[in-house]
Protein backbone atom coordinates (compact mmCIF):
# COMPACT_ATOMS: atom_id res chain seq x y z
CA UNK A 1 0.00 0.00 0.00
CA UNK A 2 0.97 3.33 -1.19
CA UNK A 3 1.37 6.34 1.86
CA UNK A 4 -1.02 9.49 1.05
CA UNK A 5 2.17 11.59 0.12
CA UNK A 6 3.87 9.11 -2.31
CA UNK A 7 2.56 10.01 -6.05
CA UNK A 8 0.75 6.82 -7.62
CA UNK A 9 1.80 6.19 -11.09
CA UNK A 10 -0.06 7.83 -13.71
CA UNK A 11 -1.30 10.33 -11.54
CA UNK A 12 -2.59 13.47 -13.04
CA UNK A 13 -1.30 16.96 -12.40
CA UNK A 14 -2.75 20.33 -13.44
CA UNK A 15 -1.33 22.12 -16.38
CA UNK A 16 -1.24 25.87 -15.03
CA UNK A 17 -0.97 26.96 -18.27
CA UNK A 18 -3.39 25.73 -20.00
CA UNK A 19 -5.54 24.54 -17.15
CA UNK A 20 -6.01 21.04 -18.02
CA UNK A 21 -5.26 17.82 -16.56
CA UNK A 22 -2.11 15.78 -17.72
CA UNK A 23 -1.25 12.27 -17.07
CA UNK A 24 1.93 11.45 -16.18
CA UNK A 25 3.18 8.22 -17.45
CA UNK A 26 6.59 6.83 -15.48
CA UNK A 27 8.87 6.11 -18.32
CA UNK A 28 9.43 2.17 -18.77
CA UNK A 29 13.24 0.85 -20.13
CA UNK A 30 12.81 -1.31 -22.71
CA UNK A 31 14.86 -4.81 -21.69
CA UNK A 32 18.06 -5.37 -23.94
CA UNK A 33 17.52 -7.69 -26.53
CA UNK A 34 19.38 -10.93 -27.80
CA UNK A 35 20.07 -12.42 -31.15
CA UNK A 36 19.20 -16.36 -31.21
CA UNK A 37 22.22 -17.75 -33.40
CA UNK A 38 22.49 -20.93 -35.05
CA UNK A 39 25.66 -23.53 -35.37
CA UNK A 40 26.55 -24.95 -38.50
CA UNK A 41 27.28 -28.73 -38.25
CA UNK A 42 27.51 -31.40 -40.59
CA UNK A 43 24.76 -33.67 -39.08
CA UNK A 44 21.67 -31.39 -38.38
CA UNK A 45 19.36 -31.84 -42.16
CA UNK A 46 18.88 -28.52 -43.20
CA UNK A 47 15.24 -29.93 -43.78
CA UNK A 48 15.11 -29.78 -40.01
CA UNK A 49 16.38 -25.91 -39.91
CA UNK A 50 13.78 -24.85 -41.55
CA UNK A 51 11.05 -26.46 -39.91
CA UNK A 52 12.57 -25.40 -36.82
CA UNK A 53 12.95 -21.42 -38.22
CA UNK A 54 8.86 -21.96 -39.42
CA UNK A 55 7.83 -23.51 -36.29
CA UNK A 56 9.80 -21.20 -33.37
CA UNK A 57 10.89 -18.07 -35.26
CA UNK A 58 7.44 -17.86 -37.38
CA UNK A 59 9.74 -17.90 -40.55
CA UNK A 60 7.98 -18.16 -43.88
CA UNK A 61 9.70 -21.42 -45.59
CA UNK A 62 10.92 -18.32 -48.00
CA UNK A 63 12.94 -16.35 -44.80
CA UNK A 64 13.67 -19.98 -43.36
CA UNK A 65 15.56 -20.83 -46.48
CA UNK A 66 17.37 -18.16 -46.56
CA UNK A 67 18.40 -18.18 -43.20
CA UNK A 68 19.26 -21.92 -43.42
CA UNK A 69 21.51 -20.90 -46.63
CA UNK A 70 23.36 -18.43 -45.00
CA UNK A 71 23.81 -20.46 -41.75
CA UNK A 72 25.39 -23.48 -44.26
CA UNK A 73 27.57 -21.41 -45.83
CA UNK A 74 29.27 -18.72 -43.46
CA UNK A 75 28.80 -21.13 -39.68
CA UNK A 76 26.64 -19.66 -38.24
CA UNK A 77 23.50 -16.73 -38.45
CA UNK A 78 20.50 -15.03 -36.51
CA UNK A 79 17.16 -16.62 -36.23
CA UNK A 80 15.74 -13.50 -34.48
CA UNK A 81 16.43 -10.83 -32.22
CA UNK A 82 13.93 -11.32 -28.34
CA UNK A 83 14.09 -9.93 -24.65
CA UNK A 84 16.49 -12.54 -22.91
CA UNK A 85 13.70 -15.09 -21.71
CA UNK A 86 12.13 -14.78 -24.81
CA UNK A 87 15.70 -15.73 -26.66
CA UNK A 88 15.93 -18.51 -23.91
CA UNK A 89 13.30 -20.76 -23.67
CA UNK A 90 13.28 -20.28 -27.92
CA UNK A 91 17.20 -21.63 -27.68
CA UNK A 92 16.25 -24.76 -24.95
CA UNK A 93 12.89 -25.55 -26.78
CA UNK A 94 14.96 -25.85 -30.07
CA UNK A 95 17.71 -27.83 -28.43
CA UNK A 96 15.53 -30.44 -27.06
CA UNK A 97 13.77 -30.99 -30.10
CA UNK A 98 16.74 -31.68 -31.92
CA UNK A 99 18.09 -34.01 -29.10
CA UNK A 100 15.06 -35.70 -29.68
CA UNK A 101 15.47 -36.15 -33.04
CA UNK A 102 19.61 -36.94 -32.23
CA UNK A 103 20.32 -33.56 -34.05
CA UNK A 104 24.04 -32.18 -32.69
CA UNK A 105 22.11 -28.63 -33.53
CA UNK A 106 23.58 -25.81 -31.52
CA UNK A 107 21.78 -22.40 -30.62
CA UNK A 108 23.81 -19.37 -28.64
CA UNK A 109 22.87 -16.46 -27.44
CA UNK A 110 24.55 -12.89 -28.01
CA UNK A 111 23.60 -9.00 -26.91
CA UNK A 112 21.82 -7.22 -29.97
CA UNK A 113 24.26 -4.17 -29.81
CA UNK A 114 21.68 -2.33 -31.91
CA UNK A 115 18.82 -2.50 -29.19
CA UNK A 116 21.20 -1.08 -26.82
CA UNK A 117 21.52 2.11 -28.87
CA UNK A 118 18.11 2.14 -29.54
CA UNK A 119 17.67 0.70 -32.89
CA UNK A 120 15.14 -1.45 -34.15
CA UNK A 121 15.31 -4.68 -33.35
Amino acid sequence: MSSPTQKPPGETRRDQQEGVDVLERPRVKRPPMYRVLFHNDDYTTRDFVIAVLVRFFYKTETEATQVMLHIHHNGVGVAGIFPRDVAETKKAQVETLARDYEFPLRLSLEPDEQSDRGGEG
